[in-house]
């Protein structure tokens, strides 16, 4: 069960890549248990998506929420919030 994530702006130069394959455990998965799964990696991932900081997820280009399912297949992309005027 295979996503694929994408990281954008400051969180692509914190993580050191853009995108990743990512294989999602056979449970029920949604955007919560997958950032902290990827939390659970430590490292650059730890850094950038730990606790405090500020991220915005979508999933196939739909913004999410915490509790929005994650499925095989999936396109799940972290980005900081944006601001503008």
């Amino acid at each position: 069960m295979s996503i694929r994530i994408l990281y954008f702006a400051r969180l692509r130069e914190d993580m050191g890549i853009a995108q990743e394959l990512f294989d999602l455990p056979a449970k029920t998965c949604d955007v919560k248990s997958l950032r902290a799964q990827l939390i659970a990696r430590g490292g650059a991932s730890a850094a950038a998506l730990g606790q405090g900081k500020a991220v915005r997820v979508s999933v196939n280009q739909d913004l999410a929420r915490d509790d929005t399912p994650v499925k095989a297949g999936d396109e799940v992309a972290f980005f900081p919030p944006v601001t503008g005027g």
